[in-house]
């Protein structure tokens, strides 16, 4: 099981720089952040926030965090710059969280274990095929450096602040008068006519002799050029090279097994079951009802059977109770106190957490040690022959240009030299590529560089990923020079054809118009444009029957007075025109206010998100706010 939770994740590297993000913020009610609460209970701070500390150990974690995603984007370092400014957001969202979280508990929000679990067993990255599952949820949790117990603590305050802004956005409403506009405009018709003017129709009558056809070769001659290329010799360098090179002695294995022989320890692990009756509620009650189901488990009774009827732990209830094996500090303090101070087999209860009474099972113990050298021998070799080849990669690297610094540098040397791969390509193309090798910015410089045509250098050293690079020699530079007219030509007739029947449909679309709005009848004007217009009839907003530019255009001309129509005239998907008339608008005979609901429900919504970021704006405006301005150093 965990070796397929392992797989999964390596294959999504990104949940490693992500997984605080998909988990924690898709809970948070606003805000760039959702922080949990590890407060290390110390005078420092990196923010005041009306009363609330937020300490300085968690900014920089949670900036650390953050600063992962970033750098992932970015490819590396953040500009000094960009790094002071999304500092100070991290900051600011995790002082609008510290006012969130005081404001929900001064209002009195609660959110039960049930609920928190319930949210947890949703998240993607904890489910396995679909379905939850504990050791997905905690071998995530450890790969980012979080216990169950954290995250849960960070889940319940996020849904705590989320029930604010669902209060404020539930109590917002649209007036019977926005009620009524929404669905008069949701419900509206228009009666329409148009007739299409595509560009076809005009493009047969364009000028495409020979006179045509060089003048308009020679007014847009930039458009017929080729592609400036090279004809390129390179040297290439990849990393798996040097590491099938590198020899590791049985001297260097022991040396490193030795060195690093404390991140070989396999800590304790137990596995244990687990019975919670919550305690939010009545706390004296419900540990009364731990000690009865204690008394029960002790009589002899199956505690996954017990699990299953009275816990109160979605995430582990249904499976018996079971936890599955941990380590000491996944859980919840007293919980994890209690568990490793067990003998195997022992029950022990009621055990009071954070959530409630637990009654606690101890079914396993794989006591700690130290993986032997046999054990980590091939983990070793590959790290170290890995280690070794970046070590000798970054050494040529380097040492390629220093060399490249000297005068009269030959590739061929290089080559020799450093042992690379040589290969020829018979046509780079700016902006292209060509021969294997991609096209890229970095690349399209060095090869196109003075340096490289003018003055007959060997150029680079060209990154191409985090384990390849190239220097590059150009043999041959072919200059941009015009095509042949002959091998063109059919591309500039389609180019003439096509500019002439768009300017002639737009100029008798325009036409058109003017005629209809001079009382000419739209049977005529079409009659004369050689066309046959569509029959008049009653469009909605969404009308699939209808091209979507007529129904924009028809929808946003004046409504047509009463007995008189509106002109206008729409682009055609491809070229052309169309000319509408707009003769009468009516409410839809078959719409009902039910039909409105989903839109005026998305109305509300928008306008509930305005209030609630417009409550948070004001909650951090007349906040008593203070910022360490040396939090991050």
């Amino acid at each position: 099981m965990l070796q397929r939770i392992r797989d999964s994740l390596q294959s999504q590297r990104w949940l490693t720089y992500t997984v605080i993000g998909a988990l924690v913020l898709v809970f948070a009610a606003w805000g760039a952040y959702g922080i949990v609460d590890l407060s290390i209970g110390t005078g420092n701070y990196a923010a005041k926030a009306d009363g609330e500390k937020i300490s300085i150990q968690d900014a920089q974690n949670a900036w650390q965090r953050q600063q992962m995603v970033w750098q992932q984007r970015f490819g590396g370092e953040l500009p000094q710059e960009l790094r002071q400014r999304m500092q100070d957001e991290v900051l600011e969202g995790m002082v609008s969280d510290a006012l969130l979280h005081k404001h929900a508990t001064d209002l009195g929000y609660r959110v039960s274990r049930a609920q928190v679990h319930d949210e947890i067993r949703q998240v993607p990255q904890f489910q396995i095929d679909g379905k939850y599952s504990p050791d997905a949820a905690r071998f995530a949790l450890q790969n980012v450096g979080l216990t169950e117990a954290e995250f849960e603590a960070s889940i319940m305050r996020s849904m705590e602040r989320r029930q604010i802004g669902e209060a404020i956005q539930s109590s917002n409403f649209l007036t019977p008068a926005e009620a009524k506009r929404l669905q008069s405009l949701l419900g509206e018709q228009r009666e329409v006519r148009f007739l299409s003017l595509p560009a076809e129709k005009f493009a047969a009558q364009a000028d495409t002799s020979d006179a045509a056809v060089e003048a308009y070769y020679k007014a847009n001659q930039a458009r017929f050029m080729t592609t400036e290329s090279v004809r390129l010799a390179y040297g290439e360098l990849r990393a798996d090279q040097l590491a099938s090179q590198v020899v590791i002695s049985d001297d260097d294995l022991k040396q490193a097994y030795e060195k690093e022989k404390s991140s070989f320890v396999q800590p304790e692990r137990r596995q244990a079951r687990h019975i919670l009756i919550e305690s939010a509620n009545d706390d004296e009650a419900a540990k009364k009802k731990a000690e009865e189901v204690l008394a029960e488990a002790k009589a002899g009774k199956d505690f996954a059977a017990l699990a299953k009827q009275y816990s109160q732990d979605p995430g582990s209830a249904q499976n018996g109770g079971d936890l599955g094996w941990a380590e000491k500090g996944n859980f919840d303090p007293a919980f994890d106190e209690a568990l490793f101070s067990m003998q195997n087999g022992e029950l022990r209860g009621p055990v009071k957490s954070q959530f409630g009474y637990h009654i606690i099972k101890l079914e396993g113990i794989e006591p700690g040690h130290t993986r032997t050298f046999e054990e980590v021998r091939g983990e070793l070799e590959s790290q170290l022959r890995s280690q070794r080849a970046a070590d000798r990669f970054g050494d040529i690297d380097e040492a390629i240009q220093q060399r490249l610094e000297q005068p009269g540098v030959d590739l061929d040397a290089l080559v020799k030299e450093f042992n690379l791969q040589r290969g020829e390509v018979d046509e780079y193309k700016r902006g292209e590529g060509g021969g294997g090798l991609p096209a890229s910015q970095e690349l399209d410089e060095v090869v196109f560089s003075n340096q490289v045509l003018d003055e007959k250098r060997v150029g680079g050293p060209v990154p191409l990923a985090e384990d390849r690079f190239i220097v590059v020699q150009a043999l041959e530079h072919r200059k941009p020079e015009p095509k042949e007219l002959a091998t063109v030509r059919e591309e500039i007739v389609r180019s003439i054809r096509d500019e002439f029947g768009r300017s002639k449909a737009a100029e008798a679309g325009a036409s058109a118009r003017e005629k209809l709005a001079g009382g000419a009848l739209f049977e005529d004007v079409a009659k004369e444009l050689g066309v046959t217009p569509e029959p008049p009839r009653f469009i909605g907003r969404d009308d699939p029957s209808v091209p979507a530019t007529i129904r924009t255009a028809a929808f946003e001309a004046p409504k047509p007075p009463v007995g008189k129509s509106v002109f206008s005239t729409a682009s055609l998907d491809g070229g052309g025109v169309a000319v509408l008339a707009v003769s009468a608008s009516r409410l839809d005979p078959n719409f009902s206010a039910e039909a409105a609901a989903p839109q005026e429900r998305a109305a509300m919504a928008r306008q509930g998100q305005g209030d609630a970021l417009a409550y948070l704006e004001e909650l951090r405006r007349s906040a008593d706010v203070s910022k360490n301005p040396r939090a991050f150093e």
